[in-house]
């Protein structure tokens, strides 16, 4: 069977003159990937077709134990006898476009033969690059499985056997079936085969180093609770490298979304083949912005079972991480939660419908000053902010827009280019009442109702607010704006009344909500989390008491459709979704992200297929 090789070599840290056989490789590209904590770092990436592997003196670490043969190279043979120009071509057509040549990886964990096979063949249509078989989640009995497995693979592959995973702790002679089974990869010139770096020592590497033919080997390291810095980090990657290792793989427990800022410089100036990977949903952009940062390598689940990793699906439809690159801007939602955002499924084609390059992530915060004193760089553009950061998010802000300063609550911030400073803006509060007034409009045209045309619908009715968070602080100052008498309730009756003091409204304690009612026609706006999902079976108000709304809003729009705006619409209320308001705020969101006009019929058909 033909042999084909592609081979990727990064040379991270080095002037041209310092490596004057940059020049001779096809393909040879510059780049200056970026430090997430504010600078840049210059990297050369070049592109091979076939060689021997060897490189120049000058080109390997500083490492105790260099192999001149494998240490910066990764080699991927595809499996059967395609010719390498599939992966060359590729790789030119997406420097071509801007783009990358990163590597999507699918981790299967399943028990049965059967079961890996299948998954290997959804992971392949699900646009899966190669896939890690963990090995160390199926029984061991019959070897002759792990061989039929590893030749009937249709993916390029990286046999794992964790001898410290939950799975293997408690099967027999794990080190001898991990041994076993690695030999069989290697005897069967399986790509890549993955050991531990704690457990290295308990293995002879030269054997390792002998049997292999192709094969290159992956020295990982889990870091359970540890923090270490980047220079420790550094050391450790030195130390896994001179094992003998062709590639070094962390995968890094994250308990903050700060503590992935080593990792993003670790890719930008690592001089070795690097493999990050995260565990936990804080880590989720460490495999979405890997690429801009000099990563080429990335791991997508099948079904997103696998917290921290995004699935294939979205790494190739939502996200195209091909196209991401060095220059590519970052956008992103700053929230708690932040599974349910649909900012993603949005602005990513939006951004890609006027050739526009950045990338919209979710981005799981918890201190939000934190977040900006670590991501100072100008490739972190412009910030959606989402529950519960709004209020606090405008003490991070350089500049704040007056509305914003008003209302006391940003959703939008903006890193602007010519300074970096941070300028905070609210387009929650027009998107909402504008929605709302919309919608009034039109209800009363369909009944005949002549209003004056240069008077709000909402002015002189009682507006009746749940939630006095940053969502509901645009509410109520909206609802004020156009002359509306606000009323707001809030479990917590000291925030309800700060700001009914800020609109001259009036607080009233959230358990006489059920129970309020001065007056027929009233508009209800619900600002809180209430009815969010997964908790879609819950509604602020009693169904009992709609009957008094003319009007019903819920800034919930996940689901679209929640079980308070069911209900209203069953007691003959006008209902507006929390979707309007989002496609209303998300447009000026855009315009303020990339400074020009925002494609508003693409951007709201977009929306209403996917809500």
């Amino acid at each position: 069977m033909a042999a084909w090789w592609m081979l990727s070599y990064c040379c991270y840290g080095k002037s041209y003159e310092e490596q004057p056989f940059l020049g001779l490789p096809m393909g040879e590209s510059k780049r200056e990937y970026p430090n997430p904590l504010g600078t840049r770092h210059r990297s050369y990436r070049c592109w091979f077709i076939g060689g021997s592997g060897r490189l120049p003196p000058q080109a390997m670490p500083r490492t105790p134990r260099p192999r001149a043969d494998a240490a910066l190279l990764i080699l991927l043979r595809l499996p059967g006898s395609a010719p390498p120009v599939s992966r060359a071509v590729l790789g030119s057509e997406r420097r071509g476009m801007g783009g990358n040549s990163v590597l999507v990886c699918a981790p299967l964990e399943c028990e049965t033969l059967e079961g890996m096979l299948s998954a290997m063949d959804k992971a392949k249509a699900h646009g899966a690059d190669l896939v890690e078989l963990r090995m160390d989640a199926m029984p061991f009995g019959r070897v002759s499985d792990v061989e039929e497995l590893i030749r009937r693979r249709t993916l390029p592959a990286i046999v794992s056997f964790r001898l410290n995973s939950a799975r293997a702790a408690h099967k027999q002679n794990d080190k001898t079936a991990c041994l076993q089974v690695l030999r069989l990869a290697l005897e069967l010139d399986v790509e890549f085969i993955e050991l531990e770096h704690e457990v290295v020592s308990c293995f002879d590497i030269d054997e390792l180093m002998d049997k292999r033919s192709s094969s290159k080997i992956i020295v990982s390291r889990y870091l359970n609770g540890e923090k270490p810095s980047k220079e420790k980090l550094g050391d450790l990657i030195a130390s896994m490298q001179s094992s003998g290792a062709d590639a070094v793989k962390l995968l890094v427990e994250v308990d903050y979304i700060t503590d992935l800022a080593p990792i993003f410089q670790l890719l930008t100036s690592c001089q070795v083949p690097l493999i990050a990977t995260t565990v936990g949903d804080r880590g989720l952009i460490s495999q979405l912005l890997g690429p801009k940062f000099g990563g080429f390598f990335v791991y997508g689940s099948l079904e997103g079972a696998i917290p921290g990793l995004p699935t294939l699906t979205s790494l190739k439809q939502v996200y195209r991480i091909e196209h991401i690159n060095v220059d590519t801007k970052v956008f992103g939602l700053i929230s708690n939660p932040v599974g349910h955002s649909k900012g993603p499924l949005l602005h990513n084609p939006s951004f890609r419908h006027v050739g526009f390059n950045g990338i919209y992530v979710p981005m799981l915060v918890d201190d939000v000053k934190e977040f900006f004193n670590v991501y100072t760089s100008q490739d972190f553009a412009g910030f959606s902010v989402g529950i519960p950061h709004k209020e606090a998010a405008v003490a991070c802000c350089d500049e704040v827009h007056p509305l914003a300063k008003s209302i006391g609550a940003v959703n939008t911030i903006v890193r602007r280019p010519t300074d970096g400073k941070l300028i905070g803006y609210n387009t929650d509060c027009e998107a909402s009442i504008t929605a709302i007034e919309d919608a009034l409009r039109e209800r009363h045209a369909a009944n005949g109702e002549a209003r004056a045309a240069d008077t709000s619908p909402i002015a002189g009715k009682a507006f009746v607010l749940v939630g006095a968070g940053g969502a509901g602080r645009a509410l109520a100052f909206g609802a004020k704006s156009r002359g509306a008498r606000v009323f707001i309730f809030n479990r917590k009756f000291e925030r309800a009344k700060a700001l009914a003091d800020a609109v001259s409204g009036e607080a009233v304690r959230y358990e006489h909500l059920d129970t309020f009612c001065p007056e027929e026609g009233m508009i209800l706006a619900n600002a809180s989390a209430v009815g969010m999902e997964p908790h879609t079976d819950k509604s602020p108000v009693s169904k009992g008491v709609l009957g008094a709304y003319e009007l019903v809003f819920d800034a919930v729009y996940t689901p679209r459709n929640t079980r308070l705006l069911q209900e209203a619409a069953q007691a003959g209320a006008t209902v507006v979704s929390g979707v309007e308001m989002f496609i209303r705020q998300a447009l000026n969101q855009f315009r303020l992200f990339t400074s020009g006009l925002a494609p508003e019929e693409f951007m709201r058909k977009l929306v209403l297929e996917q809500f």
